[in-house]
């Protein structure tokens, strides 16, 4: 998501103060921003629980996301918190020693964290000690992705970085040229077989090749147009979402796209949401937050409509998380509301702490992980 910080930077970078309606949809604390809508009345009553809670630290201008590998959930806040729980129950926390910025990534050997002065750390899985530190271009606003192939890091200049996962050296950088204006993204790069996937200002998704991070291939989520630059901004803000050769993506002030991996990125189809939340897959459908509120479910072989949910406008919606006919998303007063995903009726509510949720929900078995801005962490299961 975009926070209100990094708004207001976007713009006076710019000097298109004048112009900054452009975002207000996103902007929760601008005068014109969509009303928010009042809670949806619920018709349905699923089985809702909270298998357990935590606490991770505030997140404050930044994004942070629960990284789950296995049993293990693995949170972080600003303030340079970082911990591991195990079915909920704490296993280790330590104090990074400096801000952080953003995470977390992870796999079975390491956990990684990015801050705002262009520092990685990454940190063993088995009791939090330091393992190697790693430097690239500027602040890291993206989640790393951890691999056994590497670590990849977006920095805030938009330059991919492959590091090696044992020792942290640089194996390759990408860098493109970037538009004047763009959104600072917090959509974490995706490690994927030989392929390092993200989405850039510019409204490109590339695949990159992880050997020496050339690019493979490049689809085109959104053509920037307008007679303005905040107009022409049209940028692949959120992560890319994977299910089997199909990749899909969305971009603010753009459009969904899908492509088949296995037909070298060629596009599927695409329809016009702009959304700077995020999407997600299942066997059969693409779930998507637009920028007004509202969830749409679309076929994932043509792209159609099956079901849209408008009664959450305003609310300034996470990307959608979906497991056992469950879809979530959470909002700017921490509520996570759940939806059919056949129909998209709502059939259960869970609160946070009542801060804004900008992070993706993780999945954690039949689990929905949430980390609400203001640190509270809540493992939410919908029956």
């Amino acid at each position: 998501m975009i926070s209100p910080r990094h708004l207001s930077v976007l713009f006076l970078a710019a000097g298109l103060s004048s112009a900054c309606s452009t975002l207000d949809a996103i902007n929760p604390f601008s005068s014109s921003a969509p009303k928010m809508a009042p809670l949806p009345v619920l018709t349905a009553n699923a089985d809702l629980g909270t298998a357990w809670t935590a606490d991770a630290g505030k997140s404050g201008d930044y994004v942070f996301v629960p990284a789950v590998v296995g049993e293990s959930t693995y949170v972080a806040g600003a303030k340079g918190k970082l911990a591991r729980y195990e079915g909920g129950k704490l296993v280790w926390q330590i104090d990074a020693g400096q801000p952080l910025s953003a995470g977390v990534g992870a796999d079975a050997r390491r956990v990684v964290v990015g801050t705002p002065k262009g520092d990685v750390l990454a940190f063993s899985v088995d009791e939090g000690r330091l393992l190697w530190t790693a430097k690239v271009s500027s602040e890291v606003l993206a989640a790393p992705a951890v691999g056994n192939e590497g670590v990849v890091v977006r920095s805030g200049d938009n330059q991919i970085f492959f590091l090696d996962a044992v020792d942290g050296t640089r194996k390759w950088v990408y860098q493109r040229a970037t538009p004047a204006l763009s959104v600072r993204a917090s959509g974490a790069p995706i490690l994927a077989d030989r392929f390092v996937f993200s989405g850039f200002p510019g409204g490109k998704l590339l695949a990159l090749s992880v050997q020496n991070g050339a690019p493979v291939w490049e689809g085109v989520v959104a053509l920037p147009k307008g007679a303005t630059e905040l107009d022409r901004v049209a940028d692949v803000v959120a992560a890319p979402a994977i299910d089997g050769s199909q990749i899909c993506a969305v971009a603010y002030q753009g459009r969904v796209v899908c492509f088949d991996m296995a037909q070298g990125g060629a596009l599927m189809w695409s329809r016009d949401i702009s959304s700077a939340a995020g999407l997600a897959l299942d066997h059969r459908y693409v779930f998507v937050s637009d920028d007004r509120g509202t969830v749409y479910a679309l076929d994932r072989q043509t792209g159609s409509s099956l079901w849209k949910q408008d009664k959450l406008k305003g609310r300034q919606l996470s990307a959608p998380a979906v497991r056992q006919g469950r879809v979530a998303v959470a909002d700017r007063e921490g509520y996570v509301h759940f939806l059919s995903r056949e129909d998209g009726q709502f059939v259960a509510r869970g609160k946070t702490d009542g801060s804004p949720v900008r992070a993706p929900i993780t999945l954690s078995g039949t689990r929905f992980v949430v980390q609400s801005t203001g640190g509270r962490v809540a493992a939410f299961e919908a029956q």
